[in-house]
């Protein structure tokens, strides 16, 4: 079973646990590797989930000292997670993760992942109403998420514009003006050779019973050379491994890699 997981936040930014509750969890489970990726600060607007630059320097000195407790049992490596609209990144780290979570609508920041009464909202006023182009403008951004970002080790939750959409119950994901937009986002990172997430954190919270992303989209990815980490997009220490044996099942064909092996080889 996959040991391992790059995608956990803690109390330092909208997680529930402390890193050391993070790590003995981990422990617990018997991983060879923990990755932190706590949401990195963002300048431009108010942001209640982020890492404060304050905070940030007490969460890499808590990971770095959690790193020496944890030597020769278990690898800890000390992340973040970039949004697509982060202007500067405070402090050193051992990964980061590139990911969109907002959309800048005329000024206004509107979040992709909060719920489907806001997504619909802001489809209403800058969309006509259309879910199908507000997700079109959601995979333009994260079609440039790698240039934006300084090029991030990881591409985070690629299609998060549809954590609401279990079953197509808000708009079509067959829609040929949807699937030409993350036809061209994947075509666009694919040539950065980053691993994609397969992300089961929506899983855990109760908003989808697939993985990020869809397996028409992890076809595409797969079949173009693309390949694959499992993450659990942690944000309580109870579901660090969540759903990961049946990810190793179900997207048994694919490239799936150690991350340990691919940061520790960049």
């Amino acid at each position: 079973m996959y040991k391992e997981n790059f995608h956990s936040h803690t109390y330092y930014c909208d997680g529930k646990n402390s890193p050391a509750e993070m790590a003995k969890a981990a422990s617990n489970l018997g991983f060879n590797a923990l990755g932190f990726s706590g949401h990195a600060y963002i300048k431009d607007f108010e942001c209640d989930w982020c890492m404060t630059p304050e905070n940030t320097d007490k969460y890499i000195s808590e990971i770095n000292n959690l790193k020496s407790e944890y030597s020769g049992r278990m690898q800890i490596y000390c992340g973040t997670e970039l949004d697509y609209f982060c202007t500067e990144v405070p402090g050193e780290y051992d990964f980061t993760i590139g990911s969109v979570h907002y959309l800048n609508m005329g000024g206004e920041y509107q979040p992709v992942d909060s719920s489907l009464k806001e997504q619909q909202e802001a489809a209403d006023n800058y969309f006509g109403g259309s879910l199908i182009e507000y997700a079109v403008e959601y995979y333009r951004l994260v079609a440039d998420v790698m240039n934006k970002l300084n090029t991030p080790d990881i591409i985070g939750h690629f299609d998060l514009v549809t954590k609401f959409n279990e079953g197509n119950c808000a708009f079509d994901t067959q829609d040929k003006a949807y699937s030409d937009a993350w036809h061209n986002a994947v075509d666009a990172l694919l040539p950065y050779n980053k691993p994609f997430e397969i992300n089961t954190g929506a899983i855990a919270r109760g908003c989808r019973i697939t993985p990020y992303p869809a397996l028409d989209i992890a076809d595409y990815i797969h079949s173009k050379g693309g390949y694959f980490i499992i993450t659990s997009d942690c944000h309580n220490a109870d579901y660090l491994d969540y759903g990961f044996e049946e990810v190793e099942r179900v997207y048994s064909k694919y490239n799936i890699i150690n991350c340990t092996d691919y940061l520790n080889n960049r």
